[in-house]
């Protein structure tokens, strides 16, 4: 089909002295896209008298021009299905790119980069796949120019929270030793409701799916795919090291289950999904990260995040403990933090989008050391607890307390294991010998304790 485009009429907006006109494009007409239209829209006067920044949004890209949009078009602006037109626009200053997905979203925020002009997105899922070949793109732009392109990507990390920005200044003096986080609402959102005692996984992930929290297929979210991309971003911000994807140990929700809530309150915590990047040490030099199912204390102020909000803390040794809490997702919260990259850029803030460089002794390495959650469901027999001390000592995993709730069902029970700290393979390696033993049933189920 030929691109159709409309254009709604007005004239141009009477300058306020001395405010600078960005025009602008956003590729990607739906919730993301529409909230920054209505904010902009609504913060306009503001941008000019108090900003100096006169923002004109000129034309929005999208799939289909002719479907009708629950926002306003700006006036002047042009609606068009036609990307190419966007990408070959010399007089556009700066590009937002809220379409998603990984191969159309990529070829135009690179080309938008390498034309000179600056790039807004909410695509974690692009700068996880593409982080080393984007930021290569803009050193090689920024190489040959005076007035550096920018590149800015606070949406693409737990949505409204400003953990982005943080890291790329606040944190640039110091020296960041651990960071944790809830970087998926959808998950969070699951175990609250599981943790209430009312719901399922089932019943969770379907309320989940009814309130938009989870897609229609659920894989990247309750596989913990999601916050793995988030986290790669955050590792390169905190750290300054590049890490691949697939080398971040990975585990989802689908293994948990009630009975891990009832023992998690015996411990006085809950289950939370976290992206986790550690230091050995302050100062060290390995690196370790993981997205797992993690028992966090009830001290711990993660514990008390609920619902679908968002929260990172970031151990440091300058800060200590600094916690960013706030909503994840959604239509204005993701909006407002494109919207905060687009008036810095407009007020001609300068930024590195990746500024901390490793050191060359830094290393990752992909397992991590910790004490540790076992639930195992077992047979009950005479030896148990021998064989379980037996195959604990032989691969190295010191028990630290064992905990059990009355036997309801002495061919189908249940109990819990938790450990000092230690290696995750000694952890895996006890599993495979517990499972292989004739008393238990099933998978062994592990998390990290935070």
């Amino acid at each position: 089909a030929s691109p159709r485009a409309y254009r709604a009429l007005s004239s141009v907006p009477h300058l306020e002295m001395g405010a600078k006109m960005t025009r602008v494009a956003i590729v990607g007409g739906g919730t993301v896209g529409g909230g920054i239209v209505e904010i902009l829209g609504a913060k306009a006067d503001f941008a000019q008298k108090e900003l100096g920044a006169d923002i004109q949004i000129v034309k929005v890209g999208v799939r289909d021009a002719t479907k009708p949009r629950d926002f306003e078009v700006p006036a002047g602006c042009e609606v068009t299905d036609d990307i190419e037109s966007i990408l070959t626009d010399d007089s556009l200053d700066l590009v937002v790119e809220v379409m998603g997905g990984t191969t159309l979203a990529k070829d135009v925020v690179l080309r938008s980069l390498k034309a000179g002009k600056h790039v807004v997105t909410a695509n974690k899922a692009l700068i996880a796949q593409d982080l080393a070949e984007i930021a290569g793109t803009l050193a090689s732009v920024n190489a040959e120019r005076d007035d550096p392109v920018q590149f800015g990507y606070e949406a693409a990390v737990c949505g409204g929270i400003p953990i982005i920005h943080a890291l790329q200044r606040d944190f640039l003096g110091d020296d960041v030793s651990q960071l944790s986080g809830i970087i998926n609402g959808c998950t969070n959102f699951m175990l609250s409701g599981m943790e209430a005692g009312d719901q399922s996984y089932a019943d969770a992930l379907k309320e989940a799916s009814v309130l938009g929290y989870a897609e229609a297929d659920p894989t990247l979210d309750v596989g913990g795919f999601d916050a793995r991309s988030k986290l790669r971003i955050l590792i390169k911000l905190a750290f300054g090291l590049d890490v691949a994807e697939d080398e971040i140990p990975c585990r989802g929700i689908t293994e948990v289950t009630s009975t891990d809530f009832e023992y998690a309150k015996m411990l006085f915590g809950t289950v939370k999904l976290l992206g986790v990047a550690k230091l050995d040490k302050p100062g060290g030099d390995r690196i370790s990260a993981f997205v797992s199912p993690v028992f966090v204390p009830s001290s711990n102020v993660l514990a008390s995040i609920g619902g679908a909000t968002n929260a990172v803390q970031v151990s440091s040794s300058s800060l200590q403990n600094s916690v960013f809490v706030g909503q994840g997702a959604g239509r204005f919260p993701t909006a407002n933090s494109c919207v905060s990259d687009i008036l810095a850029i407009c007020q001609g803030q300068k930024s590195e989008p990746f500024p901390k460089q490793a050191p060359a002794d830094l290393k990752f390495v992909n397992t991590f050391n910790s004490a540790f959650y076992l639930r195992i469901r077992f047979r009950d027999r005479v030896g148990i607890t021998a064989d379980l001390g037996q195959i604990f000592q032989a691969c190295g995993v010191p028990i630290y307390s064992v905990l059990q709730n009355p036997i309801k069902d002495r061919e189908d029970a249940m109990f819990v294991v938790t450990t000092d700290p230690v290696d995750v393979s000694k952890i895996k390696a006890a599993c495979v010998q517990l499972e292989a033993t004739e008393w238990c049933l099933g998978d062994t189920f592990y998390m990290p304790i935070l």
